[in-house]
């Protein structure tokens, strides 16, 4: 059977042939219209760039390659990388092969401790993260073969093979982080005979003893791990490593901008008001209280942290795979009885409001409570277990262009004169 290599090299050829044959055919072909709003409003919904590995449908939710993510609930991370990667599932010679390829390359250099243990206590888990990768890219393949002067047909090789380094030693260095920040500093060594996702959770050193935290990190690292190419982590990565930047300078950047509280930091949010709820009630509330506690944050100008989402028009797919988890594992964990309860009220409630373009709950609204109920519950690690997911996605879209020859990303701004003489306004901006 085929290494991801391999397959890799089988594959990119036809997608380098199909590429170039479809900018010959229609290369002048306009796609879209911008209107002065897209462009002052962060260029929202404006098509800008090419991402095969993943899609969100309004109506289906995301789709990784074909496949909607709820047909994947029950893959490991792995295998979803080598889909993202390839456009197919592997069969269990190859996804063994690719578990072989990352133990291999599993060891973290003490350089990466020293300086983890070297930052200040009170270091955002993210920075710690962020840092980690970037202080990686010692280990570049891809730096020290461009330097060499290799070909550009080689460029996805060596990024691959940084890829791989780099998704190998992932869940060590996040679990090192979590166990340095929350001041119990043993590190608890990797597990050879675990899959990556179940050697993460046992390196974090919680109680699992029916190895449900296990299933629960193969779920949310598969969940999590790609979304399209336009938000801001892999549109970060992509823009980073447009300029030829290691995958381990253009991950760390992505990881910066998963790091701010309008994209990674929600599902925190989310737990915060279940929480509050919580403390509020006493417990779990009856249908009729939290009906009451809704209506009264809409009316006050509130929102529903959890519900709504930029693209979709249904319940987030996600959400309902980690909800038949909770059902499975947890159905009677009052914080997550209160994520239901609130999932069984609130739509109606928004619907009624009529303020909101999607009423339904988004994967935020639930994650954050499966983590609580094992007992993960410094807040501000939970984007750390977001990023290793999403490594998985932007690596893949980083091989991909690196095979394609993309090139450097550069839009044209525009000033807000020349914005004022397309629109005829005759105001001064202070």
């Amino acid at each position: 059977m085929a290494s991801l290599k391999e397959e890799l090299g089988n594959r990119i050829p036809d997608l380098r042939k199909e590429l170039r044959e479809l900018l010959e055919g229609g290369g002048s072909t306009v796609i879209s219209q911008v209107t002065m709003s897209q462009v002052v409003h962060g260029m929202r919904g404006v098509p800008g760039l090419v991402c095969d590995t993943s899609l969100v449908e309004p109506e289906k939710g995301l789709i990784i390659r074909g496949t909607p993510i709820s047909k994947l609930a029950a893959r490991k991370p792995e295998e979803v990388f080598y889909l993202l990667c390839t456009g197919r599932l592997p069969v269990a010679r190859e996804l063994e092969t690719l578990h072989d390829e990352l133990r291999q390359r599993s060891a973290v250099p003490a350089y990466i401790w020293d300086l983890l243990f070297a930052m200040p206590s009170d270091s955002h888990p993210m920075t710690m993260l962020s840092a980690a990768i970037l202080a990686l890219e010692r280990e570049s393949v891809f730096r020290k073969r461009y330097e060499q002067g290799m070909h550009k047909d080689e460029y996805w090789e060596a990024a691959l093979e940084d890829s791989l380094a780099l998704l190998a030693k992932l869940p060590a260095m996040a679990a090192g982080i979590y166990r340095i920040h929350t001041g119990k500093r043993t590190l608890i060594p990797p597990n050879p005979e675990l899959d990556w996702a179940a050697d993460y959770a046992q390196m974090l050193g919680l109680p699992d003893p029916m190895g449900e935290f296990q299933n629960l990190m193969r779920l949310y690292l598969t969940l999590h791990c790609d979304h399209e190419g336009g938000n801001v982590s892999a549109f970060t990565c992509h823009t980073v490593g447009s300029v030829l930047s290691s995958p381990m300078l253009a991950v760390s950047a992505g990881m910066n901008g998963l790091a701010g509280p309008l994209h990674g930091l929600a599902n925190q949010e989310c737990l915060r008001f279940v929480l509050e709820i919580k403390n509020r009630f006493g417990g779990v509330p009856s249908t009729e209280q939290l009906t009451d506690f809704v209506w009264a944050r809409l009316k006050d100008g509130s929102v529903i942290p959890g519900y709504g989402h930029a693209v979709l028009r249904v319940t987030d797919p996600r959400f309902t795979g980690f909800h038949d988890f909770g059902d499975r594992v947890c159905a009677q964990d009052e914080v997550f009885r209160i994520v239901d309860r609130l999932y069984a009220v609130t739509p109606a409630i928004l619907q009624s409001h009529g303020h909101a373009k999607d009423p339904w709950p988004n994967v935020d609204a639930i994650s954050g409570s499966l983590l609580y109920h094992f007992g993960l519950e410094q807040f501000d690690y939970y984007t750390v277990l977001f990023g290793v997911s999403r490594a998985l996605g932007m690596c893949a879209q980083l091989i991909l262009n690196r095979a394609l020859g993309t090139p450097i990303m550069r839009p044209r701004s525009m000033t807000t004169d020349q914005l004022k003489a397309l629109s005829g306004s005759k105001r001064r901006v202070a």
